[in-house]
């Protein structure tokens, strides 16, 4: 069998500290809520999570897939990076997985700590949390079907960081949230499954660095109907919104630990001095 390309020469670059992570995911007690708030269906909202504080999704209502976005707080420039996550963990996240920033940076921006859902891989190669595909988008929509529609992913998280003095340009690669998808056996083709999320499930993380969160409860809810083609239908019934809860933890759970610095490559790519 084939082995993963990317594997780190030491153990030091992928490893992190499991019982640490485990602490904060199971020492819920002490926690303060500093924010908390409902994304309504088919909306995109954008919120701050400081490092050190952990960062809950939930399916309010039950199952929903959430489109995610994250970028350094002091420094939007730095954003999370689906592509070169996806090669260093998995095309799917799960718990002590972590949200890697992009060049020139590429660190760790988050921690995966919790997922009640924990789903797997299925009997088709499928898994939950997914990061092969991307976020729905106008664009896409008018070249599929035609027809003008506003109400995707991309332009949910667009209005969601305009307060930020972000635009369209700072909407990237999201991580999906609750959504099971894989590739076809045939012509290895992406396909989405129905979310599996039951209402209460949750989706966790922990920041490493000063955080500017976007998610979007997508347009397209739990996964259920058809989106494009000859069968398409408007999947508003089947659209519900995301809680968020913002927490701060026992800093005790937080002794010795520091955030992760930028990457320490020191070349110049190839230009002289």
């Amino acid at each position: 069998m084939p082995l993963p390309l990317y594997q780190a020469k030491t153990v030091g670059f992928l490893s992190l500290d499991a019982p640490f992570y485990e602490r904060i995911a199971r020492q819920t007690d002490a926690r303060k809520t500093v924010n908390a708030f409902v994304i309504p269906a088919r909306t995109g909202r954008a919120w701050e999570v400081r490092a050190g504080q952990v960062c809950r999704i939930t399916a309010v209502e039950g199952a929903q897939v959430g489109d995610l976005n994250l970028w350094n707080r002091e420094n939007p420039r730095e954003r999370f990076w689906a592509s070169r996550t996806k090669q260093l963990h998995s095309a799917h996240m799960r718990v002590h997985d972590r949200f890697w920033s992009t060049l020139p940076y590429l660190r760790p921006m988050a921690t995966v700590t919790a997922d009640s859902i924990n789903y797997g891989f299925d009997e088709d190669g499928a898994g939950c949390h997914d990061l092969l595909g991307t976020r729905c988008d106008p664009y896409i929509h008018k070249m599929l079907t035609g027809q003008e529609l506003d109400c995707c992913c991309h332009s949910n998280l667009t209005r969601a960081i305009a307060p930020y003095r972000l635009n369209e340009l700072d909407v990237h690669d999201v991580l999906n949230v609750f959504q099971v998808t894989g590739l076809t056996v045939e012509g290895h083709q992406y396909y989405c499954k129905p979310c599996p999320a039951k209402r209460g499930d949750y989706f966790e993380f922990f920041a490493e660095i000063d955080l500017l969160c976007a998610l979007s409860a997508c347009p397209h809810g739990d996964m259920t109907l058809p989106i494009w083609g000859p069968d398409a239908v408007d999947p508003i019934k089947i659209c519900r919104p995301l809680g968020v809860e913002v927490y701060e933890v026992d800093s005790q759970l937080l002794q010795g630990w520091r955030g992760p610095l930028v990457a320490d490559y020191q070349g110049l790519h190839g230009f002289a001095a």
